[in-house]
């Protein structure tokens, strides 16, 4: 590491703390300092990632970003202890980025429901959301300007994005992720391409209407500026460079399920209809937010969101005419692997970015990869079709995770917890889902194999224990940071369940995960967040690509709903995960 990059970044977190807007590090000043001297001595470039810097909001009430302290490494020995010296023995194995919740969304969608923001919260409408598309490509960008993992070095192996990659699961939506991506110009514009035909100039005061002088209740509580012109540049084309690795994708609730919640092939019509509804009283917003997400009412839309008059203002519901677009029609779960497939998306690859012609039913979406010498990843389909978002994983996906993980391990415990071995190679395992274990709890069942019973995430982990070769597990969902040990008697047992926060979200983050051996009995996987490129401030009248991007930002802190707790605990963001070695002195 230059003398410039530890410079750079000991000016920026020495003393400061968390005094501009982020939680309160749970550490004195001095603490800080050191763990912060500890970790420039540590990693290899600091530069580009939250070790050197992090998005920090400032003033009260609409609040500016500017580069706040960066956070420093953390060590996690809840599976097994650190030995010393260790850095100077490692070999990195592995690196790579995960990307999750993406929510690349048609704002404009005649089956978006924002109204019930006031009841589901940022799930439903968020000021920033018509920028997601510019704000992905950002992200994009800081992969590429990176390249390597900042703590080894070692070149990153591919990304790997962990479902709900789009909004609604429309067609026109996947088609902007695959060019997002993969590289390639975009319009992220449907419906008439000369009128916004959105919430955020229907004129409620539900709703922040940016290019109205008029009050609403984010100008009201938040203080969102007026901002003439943002609409027309938010839908306007763009290129975005696409990744310089190879992309490896998972499939989420929002990808196959309208709003993530409904069943399956609900309100097939209204995608590609000429009516959207833009707000409701209490009873119709509240009885859609049942519907969404209580079991017993679950599908259940109400006769006003379904059969609205548009050309009468009623005190029940407000319908506008929109712009019809066939664009908007739903994929189903084959439509979602047979775009991953198409030669045209291959992009900086693999083929199918990791699904095969084995999931072209959409039954089975899930899938094996390599990811190094000596390291398998898993993609995992945590989803179903019959609605709710949490998720489950059904029989025949689990038999088969169990012998794909008992065929290349030496080393095993059966169901009694006596220790068994057989003579095969061992293989080190990287699991990816959307669902986290504890949002695995979703009974219902897969209309794909409706008779197929549905294992929640308690039981998924008591067999994932069973192996020793099951490094980690990597998942998103609940738009959070969250890393947590799943710690056995054992050590060899146990492994680490990264979860990472959205990037429609604020915090906006992604991760980087390093495996290094440490020759010493034991393994390492550091994790480092990432932001994306995009500056942190920039005038409001900028509406350039980096402009939109940093209002996205900007935007996202301002949310009504944006929660700092998303952040996680320091021991959740920059973290070294010390693991039991499944290959001693490797």
């Amino acid at each position: 590491m230059s003398s410039l990059n530890r410079r750079g970044f000991l000016t920026a977190s020495a003393g400061l703390g968390f005094a501009l807007g982020l939680p309160a590090l749970p550490v004195s000043a001095s603490t800080h300092d050191r763990l912060v001297r500890e970790t420039l001595a540590r990693v290899v470039n600091p530069e580009g990632t939250t070790f050197a810097e992090v998005a920090s909001p400032v003033g009260d009430g609409y609040r500016l970003l500017t580069a706040g302290p960066g956070w420093p490494l953390r060590v996690r020995e809840d599976l097994v202890p650190a030995q010393s010296g260790r850095d100077d023995r490692r070999v990195p194995l592995s690196a790579f980025v995960q990307f999750t919740d993406l929510h690349i969304l048609d704002v404009q969608s005649p089956v978006r429901f924002e109204y019930t923001h006031p009841i589901l919260g940022s799930s439903a409408h968020r000021p920033q959301e018509a920028l997601a598309m510019v704000g992905a490509s950002a992200l994009v960008s800081r992969v590429n300007s990176l390249r390597n993992g900042p703590v080894t070095g070692r070149p990153f192996d591919f990304m790997m994005t962990t479902g709900d990659n789009t909004d609604n699961h429309e067609q026109i939506e996947l088609e902007w992720l695959m060019s997002i991506l993969n590289g390639g110009a975009l319009t992220p514009n449907t419906g008439d391409p000369n009128r916004f035909e959105g919430v955020q100039n229907c004129g409620s005061e539900l709703y922040w209407q940016p290019e109205s002088e008029r009050s609403d209740r984010y100008k009201a509580r938040g203080g969102l500026p007026h901002l003439p012109g943002l609409l027309s540049a938010a839908t306007a084309e763009f290129t975005s460079p696409g990744l310089d690795v190879p992309w490896y994708c998972t499939v989420g609730n929002h990808d196959n399920t309208p709003a993530g919640t409904l069943p399956a092939g609900t309100l097939g019509d209204v995608y590609v209809g000429d009516r959207k509804l833009m707000f409701a009283d209490e009873r119709v917003t509240a009885e859609m937010a049942e519907a969404m997400t209580d079991e017993d009412q679950l599908g259940d839309v109400p006769d006003e969101v379904e059969q609205a008059d548009p050309d009468a203002v009623t005190t029940a519901a407000l319908t506008s005419r929109v712009t019809p677009d066939e664009r908007r029609a739903p994929f189903d779960t084959a439509g979602f692997v047979a775009a991953h497939l198409a030669e045209a998306n291959t992009g900086p690859g693999p083929a199918g970015h990791g699904f095969t012609d084995d999931n072209a039913d959409g039954v089975n979406c899930f899938y094996r990869f390599r990811i190094a010498d000596g390291i398998t990843g898993i993609s995992m389909d945590t989803t179903t079709l019959a609605g709710l978002a949490n998720g489950s994983i059904g029989k025949t996906q689990y038999d088969w995770l169990e012998r794909t993980l008992h065929a290349s391990s030496s080393v095993y415990y059966d169901l009694l917890g006596r220790r068994r071995t057989q003579q095969v190679g061992d293989e080190l395992f990287v699991l990816f889902s959307h669902h986290t274990s504890d949002t695995m709890t979703n009974p219902l069942p897969d209309r794909r194999r409706p008779a197929e019973i549905r294992y929640i995430g308690d039981i998924l982990v008591r067999m994932l224990k069973r192996y020793p070769n099951v490094l980690a597990w990597v998942n998103g969902h609940t738009h959070y940071n969250k890393v947590r040990a799943h710690t056995s008697s054992t050590p060899e047992r146990g492994f680490w369940e990264i979860n990472t926060a959205s990037h429609i979200d604020h915090p906006q983050m992604a991760r980087s995960i390093e495996i290094v051996d440490n020759a010493d009995g034991t393994m390492s996987l550091f994790t480092t967040l990432l932001e994306a490129d995009s500056p942190y401030q920039v005038d409001h009248g900028d509406f350039s690509v980096d402009g939109l991007a940093s209002l996205y930002r900007e935007l996202s802190v301002n949310d009504l709903y944006a929660d700092p707790a998303n952040y996680g605990e320091p021991l959740d963001r920059n973290v070294e995960l010390l693991v039991a070695a499944r290959h001693p002195g490797r």
